[in-house]
């Protein structure tokens, strides 16, 4: 059975995919800053800005999957946050790759995280992986994040990057935080509302990477469900799923960025995505209906 190690599995999205590929059986390890909690899973320790790696977190591993990064949302974008948001990305996967270099190995795929913030705001136009980029910062991230994977292709590795979306998930990322004023009857669309939301379930997304453990597919794929929502069709969903009212005006665009400044974009943005190129290659979405998503998040 394959042997995978993880780049920052002590994350939300971490864990989850730790234990969907237990329950599969495969072997699992992490890469993190400090020692793991979980007995099933050997924790390698590294230390990314002073280029310190366990070289024994190689051995006998197949796949890596890349997840390690700061977190996008968790402090406002000052310069100094930029350049942790995007090293902590780059330069993870760079001390692997240094590691690969020199000490013989097995592992032949490296299957890496990215985001749809690669197309940032595109209004209502669909975007497809052959689409440009954005110009902003959260394009230029997404740009320095998927050159550093790609780096792997000089060490004939098969490269896999997931533009990931908006993850639907109960304890962590933007559904706890969109539903807490909902739950206090609060619900509100954020903006003008009509900013297209490229949303997956959790689910979807653990599956989504080992279905490209386990398929010879290659380059980048969107990792979003087929069919994307405003963020008044999401809110009003979310309402109706915790039976809350929505009845309140919308939150002002102007003091979304007077409170977050360059950040708003992530929720004022609008990126409509497609997923047609990871359904060609074969996946099947367990939840593509937003209500059943739903559903199945809040009924755990």
């Amino acid at each position: 059975m394959k042997s995978v190690l993880i780049t920052g599995g002590s994350g939300a999205l971490g864990q989850q995919l730790t234990s969907f590929l237990l329950n599969k059986g495969y072997t699992v390890s992490h890469l993190s800053r400090s020692p793991g909690k979980d007995p099933k899973v050997k924790t390698y320790q590294w230390d990314v800005n002073n280029g310190v790696i366990d070289e024994a977190c190689i051995d006998g591993v197949d796949t890596i999957i890349h997840l390690a990064g700061a977190g996008i949302a968790d402090e406002r974008w000052t310069d100094k946050r930029k350049k942790v948001l995007i090293e902590s990305r780059t330069k993870s996967i760079a001390l692997l790759y240094n590691l690969l270099k020199r000490k013989p190995h097995k592992v032949k795929s490296v299957i890496s995280a990215s985001g749809i913030g690669y197309y940032s705001d595109r209004e209502d136009k669909l975007m497809y992986e052959s689409n440009a980029p954005n110009t902003d910062f959260l394009a230029q991230c997404c740009i320095e994040w998927e050159a550093a994977v790609d780096e792997g292709h000089q060490l004939g590795l098969r490269i896999v990057k997931f533009r990931t979306g908006v993850v639907l998930d109960k304890k962590e990322g933007a559904l706890p935080q969109l539903s807490l004023p909902v739950k206090f009857g609060f619900g509100a669309a954020l903006g003008s509302g009509k900013q297209w939301i490229s949303w997956i379930h959790w689910h979807d997304v653990a599956a989504m990477y080992l279905f490209a453990i386990e398929n010879n597919i290659q380059g980048t794929f969107n990792m979003v469900a087929p069919h994307p929502v405003t963020n008044k069709q999401l809110t009003k969903a979310v309402a109706k799923v915790l039976k809350r009212p929505f009845w309140m005006p919308n939150v002002p665009g102007f003091a979304l960025k007077t409170f977050l400044g360059e950040m708003a974009t992530l929720v004022l943005g609008s990126t409509k995505v497609s997923a047609q190129k990871i359904q060609e290659a074969g996946y099947k979405f367990k939840f593509v209906n937003l209500n059943e998503a739903l559903q199945d998040i809040y009924a755990k």
